[in-house]
């Protein structure tokens, strides 16, 4: 038995000191120079990542100057598109149509639609021009298609719900209507192909 625990302490891993040991013959080893260029390299290393560190913390620190009131500012999209949609309201009543309360309420509720985009852009939130432009996939969002030849295809003819960014970001992408072609002026240019090939052929 006592033969049996004896073998079983030699099988047994070496402690941390003696695992360290090989590690530290190997600094030993090495020469003044060696030890020095080692140290450099440490020392460079722990720079680079402290420089890192710096420099994403400076970056972190702008955004949150910038953009901190990126999501307040979202839910704030709310006030004007309440706004549009009390005017429509009131413009579509039958009982206060062309009358003096609703030209006086419109026009008290203008004053406080611009008031409010004036407060907006004193902290760098802007309006997207969307009507007459061309269809952008990071300003706009399609919600439908109208027939409309007087416009080329893409073009955007209607706005339902006003687009707005907050300096260089995307608060809100513009909700637009664009144009596409009638299909009487496909019909009529798919015969126009056809009478072209035709006389080609001849």
């Amino acid at each position: 038995m006592e033969k049996e625990e004896n073998s079983k302490k030699d099988l047994k891993e070496p402690s941390s000191e003696e695992a360290s040991e090989p590690n530290n013959k190997k600094e030993k080893n090495l020469d003044p120079e060696e030890k020095i260029k080692d140290l450099e390299d440490k020392l460079s290393r722990a720079l680079a990542e402290m420089e890192n560190q710096r420099r994403r913390y400076e970056k972190e620190k702008d955004d949150a100057f910038d953009y901190g009131g990126f999501a307040f500012a979202r839910e704030s999209l709310n006030l004007i598109d309440n706004l549009e949609r009390s005017k429509q309201t009131l413009e579509n009543d039958p009982k206060l149509k062309s009358s003096e309360a609703l030209k006086k309420i419109l026009e008290h509720l203008e004053i406080i639609n611009k008031d409010t985009i004036s407060i907006f852009k004193k902290n760098n939130i802007e309006p997207i021009n969307s009507v007459n432009k061309k269809l952008d996939p990071n300003f706009h969002q399609t919600m439908m298609e109208i027939e409309n030849d007087e416009k080329e295809p893409g073009t955007i003819i209607k706005e339902i719900q006003k687009g707005f960014m907050m300096k260089d970001r995307l608060l809100r992408p513009a909700m637009v209507a664009v144009s596409k072609k009638s299909t009487n002026s496909k019909k009529r240019s798919e015969k126009d192909e056809q009478n072209q090939d035709k006389s080609a052929n001849k």
